[in-house]
């Protein structure tokens, strides 16, 4: 395979499916040092998720799973936002949302268990994911990511690229009491995004560089009003793969979310196992601004499940995974340990098996129930549910070291 052929595959989620196949199929062969697989709970995890679904979405009318999902917590925030750009055209308002949603899901690594975003409007306090989809929602809507006074409700380089420590910790409400995981990584990708903008003016525009000017560029691949949600995902992953620093590199590109897994090493490269979670999460949460637009959105479940630790763990916490050293619920692992590694993807494998069972035990197709609200009806929130049962504070049953920038 060439080289520039590997980085295509490498950045395809038929490479994700086919490596974490592979790794699977090692683990299912007794060869793994980390984990066991009991396929034989597979039922019981899809009735549990199918339960979970149902108290959520009775109807089950269920929506993507994206970071939109987030801003609605306890009052509807998009009804404010849709108000705050009614003066805007149709493609206008889709470019403020993608400038909102790229910005807010780079900043939604793992914040910790001690971290609490307080929101003065709603005097409500918000944690985790959800917390820092506020913050950043707030921060949006106050004009924090735009250098332009006439133009408040946008995220552009310059502004990314100046974005002081200050500013963070002030928008993110961080002190010694309410300390915030990863901050210096987030900062960082921050003012990295503002650069990779700047240097993309085909993908971000020339003028005022913004992520929100990807909306044009996609908007000139569909076809017949169709996109495939592919496009989207190989536009988020050219666009935006050198904004991750410290990452495995070919020929100077930088993968991104891509990890090395020893036991696959037979030849060059072939030990090497893509996710690509956060692109996957941020594709999933573009293609509501572009169905908006009128857009109809194909191949959505080409892309894979989210390998985190809410679907991770709920693979653990029912018994589906099984950890052959109890030592490893007792310690925490750098990203690119072979135990992460492995467990994200036995994760994305599982997640297809726990997709195919529920919809068999509900008589209803892929097209009808695809896995991205599968994963939002659905196995991320069981995720949560089961995890809050076991454990205090609802922690994952493997502590993952984050850096601010993978979960």
């Amino acid at each position: 395979m060439e080289i520039q052929e590997l980085i295509a595959y490498l950045r395809s989620p038929i490479a994700i499916r086919e490596r974490c196949k592979q790794v699977f199929a090692l683990v299912n062969e007794g060869k793994s040092r980390y984990f066991d697989c009991d396929l034989t709970q597979l039922e019981r995890v899809a009735d549990y998720v199918i339960e979970v679904m149902y108290s959520n979405y009775s109807d089950l009318q269920i929506p993507f799973h994206s970071r939109w999902r987030h801003f609605e917590v306890d009052i509807p925030r998009l009804a404010k936002l849709d108000q705050m750009l009614s003066g805007l055209t149709p493609q206008q308002k889709a470019a403020a949302k993608f400038d909102l949603v790229i910005v807010s899901v780079l900043l939604d690594a793992g914040a910790g268990d001690k971290w609490r975003y307080y929101e003065q409007e709603t005097q409500l306090s918000f944690r985790r994911s959800e917390g820092l989809a506020i913050a950043s929602f707030n921060l949006f809507c106050q004009g924090a990511f735009s250098n332009d006074s006439r133009s408040l409700l946008q995220v552009d380089a310059q502004k990314l690229q100046a974005f002081t420590e200050q500013e963070f910790l002030a928008g993110f409400q961080v002190t010694s009491e309410n300390p915030l995981v990863g901050i210096s990584g987030r900062l960082k990708l921050l003012q990295k995004l503002g650069q990779v903008l700047s240097g993309s003016p085909e993908m971000f525009g020339n003028n005022i560089p913004r992520p929100g000017n990807l909306v044009n560029y996609l908007l000139q691949k569909a076809k017949n009003n169709q996109l495939s949600a592919t496009i989207v995902l190989n536009a988020v992953l050219e666009g935006l793969s050198n904004i991750w620093s410290g990452r495995i590199e070919i020929n100077g590109v930088n993968l991104g979310d891509v990890w090395k897994y020893p036991p696959l090493e037979t030849t060059p490269y072939s030990g090497l196992v893509p996710y690509h979670k956060l692109s996957q999460w941020l594709t999933y949460s573009l293609l509501e601004p572009l169905q908006e637009l009128g857009l109809e959105i194909t191949d959505l479940d080409i892309l894979t499940g989210l390998p985190e630790y809410r679907n991770g763990g709920l693979c653990i916490d029912l018994g589906l995974l099984i950890v052959k050293d109890v030592d490893i619920l007792h310690s925490s692992y750098p990203v690119e340990s072979e135990v992460i590694v492995e467990w994200r993807a036995l994760t994305v494998i599982l997640l297809d098996l726990i997709a195919n069972k529920v919809r068999e035990k509900l008589g209803i197709s892929a097209s009808e129930l695809p896995l991205v609200k599968i994963l939002q009806g659905g196995t991320w929130t069981a995720g949560r549910k089961i995890a809050a049962q076991l454990r205090t504070g609802g922690i994952p049953p493997i502590q993952v070291e984050s850096d601010g920038t993978v979960f």
